[in-house]
């Protein structure tokens, strides 16, 4: 398993581990990202695991979009027997279910360190911690039902298009989101195993790529899109980098899960 890197920009090794890894090894490292990201059966020899955790990033929009395509086909097959707001429901149970509920996981931990007034170190062991607090279920409701209150204000077909991008905005984010903080464990940690010298080279190419995803919906909606994931990441990021000095794991899981809400409510009023 490779050694994580604690900074921003990691070391020859690293780099080559990212991009050209995944380039070289492209199933491989498509298949890392599938079995991070969703709780898709895919069997892996134990000597390979963690070869292709950076190599994986290249291929988080395509999980993302793969994720969506799957939503997008939930929502109009519920739509034909199910009321919007039962849809909704079913749209948002499928994609926390899809990804093991890991980005939940992530986001309720970063509430209780992210709001707890310790400092930092004392944060981050909080973060740590598997059990939830008060603050970390507050901020899951809260989420929770702005997806819900968002999805449900629209029709079945609007619900189609926000499902399908959502993930894929979530995802974005993540990678946005490595791109502009550094890691801020020291020791060991499930994100930083993902942190490399390529990191904010495919920040930026996800993000071009999410660009023109969006636009297949009009100029308007996509940078109304684009706006609404960059001032999340930006505000997400400022929070993170105040508290705890950069990201963890359970942030990068947040803002996937923030980024989502803000992209739901980009379709709630723009249809």
């Amino acid at each position: 398993m490779p050694d994580p890197t604690n900074k921003m920009g990691g070391d020859s090794a690293g780099h080559e581990n990212a991009l050209w890894l995944g380039l070289r090894f492209p199933l491989a490292s498509l298949l890392t990202a599938l079995r991070f990201l969703t709780i898709i059966p895919i069997s892996w020899k134990s000597k390979e695991d963690g070869r292709f955790f950076q190599a994986s990033l290249i291929w988080f929009p395509l999980v993302g979009l793969l994720i969506g395509v799957m939503a997008a086909a939930v929502v109009f097959l519920g739509g034909t027997v199910l009321p919007p707001s039962l849809v909704a429901v079913l749209a948002i149970v499928f994609m926390a279910g899809i990804s093991g509920c890991l980005h939940l996981d992530g986001l309720a931990d970063s509430g209780d360190g992210l709001l707890s007034a310790r400092p930092r170190e004392q944060a981050l062991d909080i973060m740590r911690d598997s059990r939830s607090g008060a603050m970390g279920v507050i901020v899951l409701i809260f989420v929770l039902l702005g997806k819900y209150g968002a999805l449900s204000a629209m029709p079945v077909a609007t619900m189609v298009m926000a499902v399908f991008l959502m993930p894929l905005a979530g995802r974005t984010a993540i990678l946005l989101t490595m791109a502009v903080l550094p890691y801020a464990r020291t020791t060991e940690g499930l994100g930083g195993l993902f942190y490399s010298a390529d990191s904010r080279i495919l920040g930026l190419a996800t993000l071009f790529f999410y660009a023109l995803v969006a636009l297949i919906f009009s100029w308007k909606i996509a940078f109304l899109l684009l706006a609404a994931l960059l001032v999340t990441v930006a505000l997400f990021s400022f929070c993170c980098f105040r508290k705890i000095g950069g990201a963890t794991g359970d942030t990068l899981g947040a803002v996937c899960e923030l980024t989502e809400l803000a992209t739901a409510v980009v379709f709630t009023v723009s249809f």
